[in-house]
């Protein structure tokens, strides 16, 4: 399993996990959800206590991939599968993304 913070203008709004079967998890966080303030971070994913899943990545964060060469060169650089999509997020939108959503790697302790 692996796991990913997911901030929203650099402040923690929930998290985004890939369980070992390869399928996804997306949850806010309860403080987020508590604050009427606080938006969702995607249409496709509006505020909820609700555990999205899905068997791929959501279209969401897909959507936040380098795409052609670019995802060819950073895959080569960093030597990761092109299909491992989480990886390739958690590399490429850690610090600086085109939106307001980051996301950051959950190492284990």
């Amino acid at each position: 399993m692996r796991m990913a913070k997911v901030l929203y203008k650099k402040e923690e709004a929930g998290s985004l996990i890939q369980h070992d079967d390869g399928s996804f998890e997306f949850n806010y966080l309860e403080d987020w959800l508590n604050n009427p303030d606080k938006p969702a971070i995607s249409l496709t994913l509006p505020k909820s206590r609700k555990h999205y899943q899905s068997p791929y990545l959501f279209p969401f964060f897909y959507n936040m991939l380098p795409e052609g060469t670019n995802r060819d060169v950073v895959c080569n650089e960093m030597r990761l599968d092109t299909d491992d999509y989480f990886g390739l997020l958690l590399i490429t939108a850690a610090f600086d993304t085109i939106g307001a959503i980051t996301i950051k790697r959950i190492t284990a302790n």
